[in-house]
């Protein structure tokens, strides 16, 4: 009997272990099933892709997860149309198109891809150096990887690690993952493959 329970409890721990590993699809390449969208931008589906396109307000639009993650490692693909000024947000909550979270920032070369802000707080928490802007292909299919581990951030453009960061205020954030479109009108981005896996 006691071998018995024993062996089940692996079994159970295991399949726990594994169920935190496992890696979920946030985009379903359909629809915008999951996601809420905050302002007037425009966001749609597109050949299996999500777009983001400035509408006429030409104002600030954010597309969240209905779903609050904490820690994780979140693989986006994006492709930048039209100057391409946008983000990928974490721990994020909205009232309008107010954001209270922090940016893992996609931009037009030489404007900081891959670096952290916070949004209606301390503003640029870290850049990434100079000649690291060399990972970001304009016009081209870019992969972005964030870990958020606790207060740990780290940021990878393309497999390059772009910055790593610890700040205890992230650490108690909670709230979506969000992608961002800037103000200013004449943007375009697509995004694929959003893709999260929960860590420990």
């Amino acid at each position: 009997m006691k071998n018995t329970l024993s062996a089940l409890l692996i079994i159970l721990l295991f399949q726990a272990n594994n169920a935190q590993e496992t890696t979920i699809n946030l985009f379903n390449g359909e629809n915008l099933e999951g996601w809420i969208n905050h302002g007037t931008e425009k966001w749609y589906v597109e050949n299996g892709e999500l777009v983001c396109e400035s509408g006429p307000d030409k104002a600030y639009g954010y597309l969240s997860t209905k779903d609050f993650y904490k820690n994780f490692e979140l693989t986006v693909e994006f492709k930048q149309e039209n100057n391409g000024n946008s983000g990928i947000f974490i721990r994020s909550t909205f009232e309008g198109t107010k954001v209270s979270g922090w940016q893992v920032e996609v931009a037009p070369p030489e404007h900081s891809s891959g670096g952290i802000y916070e949004s209606y707080g301390r503003g640029w928490l870290i850049k990434p150096e100079p000649e690291k802007d060399k990972a970001l292909k304009m016009g081209e299919w870019n992969t972005m990887k964030i870990l958020a581990d606790g207060t740990h951030i780290t940021t990878w453009l393309n497999g390059l690690e772009m910055v790593k960061l610890t700040d205890e205020k992230i650490g108690d954030g909670k709230g979506a993952i969000a992608l961002q479109i800037h103000d200013g009108g004449g943007i375009k981005v697509r995004w694929r493959n959003i893709t999260l896996k929960h860590i420990k």
